[in-house]
């Protein structure tokens, strides 16, 4: 850094550190103590960001990850189970993050509240799930939620209705970070409140907050505490996420000087995911490598099948005593993710955040397992929904199974068009969902409804023209078919 960039640098932490003291005396005593604590880890990031220029990664250091390091599922599977695996469960923690609003499917709220089947949320299926876990096993397993300031009020509302079921729930805040203006590089938000013109000066910096924020909230040693040894996070949204007997008593039956402080579970890549992180060896270390962070020249290198085979599911087992050392010392390396805004009224801002999968790199014997894509089931979208809402899943206590009777163990690819976005749209086009067990392809664009009943198999393509509509008519069964034009079905 020449001497002229340093200067800059320096004067670009005063100021900002100038203006975040002003936010915070807007603030009163309660809310100033939490938020100096988030600051601190916003100047750490913002001190690392005019620190680091380009790519993060010299794309000739990179190789594949060694043989050993990313184990396949079958082989801690065929270990099979100890006759106590209660002792094991007992020192575990589920910990889901739960700061996403349903904005992208048209809903207000937190994601986690969208009914996904038989009327459950992602949320109640979660509660079913370790509900169910605790009373086969008798076993205390709680749940943690990882909220945001855009969760967090709605969460705890309807956290209540869960009070007499076999779970104990905690929640803990993660951080709230400002927006910063692309330009001056300095906060957009006036004072410290979160409407009127501060509604968008803020934001949840990404799943990576976990550590700080669970380490900052108490719960950490809350949890050391009661003999919890190990948390299994994921994204709420992904219904492949349950706790895996196997990979936990793997976790557990490591020798103690050899203990194994964090496993990612990967899945082999296919078209669909060539945008994942990907598990590299880097500099004799096992690292997360996201597309944000690959050279512009190679990209296309990174999303080939052939050359970076695995993604990460984001379902991760890491070590709570292992959590606790790196936050003492300071030591959690986490890349940061600069994610570029566009506001509504056409301001452009930088959101700095960070990845829970990247601090992969700084915890002791690490390790991936490669698992069945069973265990990468999410939902980001309404052709998601559908999927999960239809038969080629059957629900038992709270988790998603493919149904038997369905001869490839492979989702069918699914695309809806825009007419389906918003989940009430939705839900409006569909009487009753279809029969989708043989079902390889469906694309649906333009108005389009579905009546009663109906059965698709093989590929189906149905497009509707501008201003034409097509009602697929109730028992209707289509077989590698093409629908277009206009077929409109009236009641006389």
């Amino acid at each position: 850094m020449t001497e002229f960039q340093e200067k800059l640098r320096q004067q670009h932490e005063e100021s900002m550190h100038r203006e975040l003291e002003a936010l915070l005396n807007t603030a009163n005593k309660t809310e100033a103590e939490i938020s100096r604590k988030d600051f601190d880890g916003f100047k750490k990031l913002f001190h690392r960001f005019l620190q680091v220029k380009g790519p993060s990664v010299e794309w000739p250091k990179i190789n594949r990850p060694p043989e050993d390091s990313i184990q396949p599922y079958e082989k801690i599977r065929a270990k099979g189970l100890p006759d106590n695996i209660t002792a094991s469960l007992n020192k575990l923690a589920v910990v889901k993050l739960n700061g996403g609003l349903g904005t992208s499917m048209g809903c207000k709220g937190p994601k986690s509240l969208i009914s996904v089947r038989n009327e459950n949320t992602f949320l109640d299926l979660t509660v079913q799930q370790i509900e169910h876990l605790n009373k086969t096993f008798n076993a205390d397993v709680p749940l943690v939620l990882m909220n945001s300031f855009n969760t967090d009020d709605d969460t705890k509302k309807i956290l209540q209705k869960y009070k007499h079921h076999r779970v104990n729930i905690h929640t803990f805040n993660q951080s709230r970070y400002p927006r910063i203006n692309k330009e001056s590089l300095l906060p957009i938000a006036k004072n410290m409140g979160m409407s009127g013109e501060n509604a968008e000066a803020w934001y949840p910096p990404g799943h990576g907050d976990v550590y700080a924020s669970f380490f900052n909230s108490g719960l950490l040693d809350k949890l050391i505490a009661e003999g919890k040894e190990y948390i299994f996070v994921s994204n709420i949204d992904n219904l492949g996420a349950t706790v895996d007997l196997f990979i936990l008593h793997h976790l557990m039956s490591q020798p103690a000087d050899r203990r194994c402080e964090f496993i990612m579970e990967v899945t082999d890549k296919t078209r669909a995911d060539v945008k994942g992180g990907t598990l590299i060896q880097y500099e004799d270390h096992l690292r997360l490598l996201e597309i944000a962070q690959v050279p512009k020249a190679h990209v296309d290198e990174f999303k080939s099948v052939t050359k970076f085979k695995i993604f990460n599911t984001n379902n991760l087992w890491i070590s709570l005593p292992a959590i606790k050392r790196l936050q003492d010392k300071n030591a959690m390396d986490l890349e940061i993710i600069v994610n570029p805004k566009t506001l509504d009224g056409g301001l452009n801002v930088i959101q700095l955040e960070t990845a829970v999968g990247a601090a992969i790199k700084s915890f002791n014997n690490a390790m991936g397992v490669n698992v069945p894509r069973s265990r990468f089931l999410p939902v980001k979208t309404s052709s998601d929904l559908l999927l999960v809402m239809s038969n080629l899943y059957s629900l038992d206590a709270g988790s998603l199974t493919m149904s038997k009777k369905r001869e490839f163990p492979t989702t069918p690819h699914v695309k809806l068009g825009s007419s389906f976005t918003k989940v009430q749209e939705f839900l409006a086009r569909f009487e009753s969902i279809p029969d989708m067990l043989e079902l390889d392809h469906l694309t649906v664009s333009g108005d389009v409804t579905f009546g009663k009943n109906v059965s698709l198999k093989g590929t189906v393509i149905i497009i509707a023209n501008h201003g034409d509509r097509i009602d697929i008519p109730a028992g209707a069964m289509l077989e590698n078919k093409i629908v277009s034009g206009n077929l409109r079905i009236l009641d006389h």
